[in-house]
């Protein structure tokens, strides 16, 4: 159990870290989409894995998941409300993106969704790989629609800790309704390895600046 122990105080330059990732998804939406959006809420919870899925919820909502291949390995999972969903695709679509299929998007809004879905979780893990100087790679987004809490089933058997590290964040565009969470669930022991390698006198504003060179995708 010493092995988990972390100084809070690094623990809240990773905590800042993501909170610029969020920013930085933020931005990508502005960029892309021409959103007026802004993080609303940014925060960390410390969860048993069966109270993750009551976390989630059960509403019928969006959801792009982009799995970690480096550590802290895990997940980045963000969440939408359908008609969010349909308002970024469309975003990104010329003309009316065409005819909706069984679960209401098109194979075109499908991949808009998550083409959206992969431009955001580089932004975001951007300012992680920078701070840590070193490579995060991930895998490709993959789009699902239905009950929030059966994500967890969908992405597999993970994590193997009955602890999970949950962040999330909250991001906002009030004036068009898009309603974005950003959930990461890292697997918590390879995170606990990176939060003691921080400096707690890293500048989180300035090295969470992007560098394609620090990750893959």
């Amino acid at each position: 159990m010493s092995s988990m122990k972390v100084d809070v105080r690094k623990l809240e330059v990773f905590n800042n870290i993501s909170k610029e990732g969020s920013r930085q998804v933020a931005h990508s939406l502005n960029q892309m989409a021409g959103l007026d959006a802004e993080i609303e809420v940014a925060k960390i919870n410390f969860l048993h894995m069966e109270d993750v899925k009551t976390h989630l919820g059960d509403e019928e909502k969006v959801s792009i998941f982009v799995e970690l291949t480096d550590p802290p390995n895990g997940y980045v999972l963000f969440v939408l409300e359908p008609s969010s969903s349909k308002q970024l695709a469309q975003s990104m679509i010329p003309g009316d993106g065409g005819d909706d299929d069984t679960d209401g998007f098109s194979d075109m809004e499908r991949s808009a969704i998550q083409e959206i879905g992969n431009i955001m979780t580089s932004g975001y893990i951007d300012g992680w790989a920078n701070v840590l100087d070193t490579t995060i790679d991930m895998g490709t987004p993959t789009f699902t629609y239905g009950p929030t809490h059966e994500i967890i089933e969908r992405m597999g058997g993970w994590p193997d800790e009955d602890l999970v590290f949950v962040l999330d964040s909250e991001i906002l565009a009030p004036s068009t309704d898009v309603d974005l969470t950003v959930y990461t669930f890292p697997q918590i022991h390879d995170l606990v390895d990176l939060v003691k390698k921080l400096d707690i006198d890293t500048d989180v504003k300035a090295d969470t600046t992007a560098d394609e060179s620090f990750t893959n995708n």
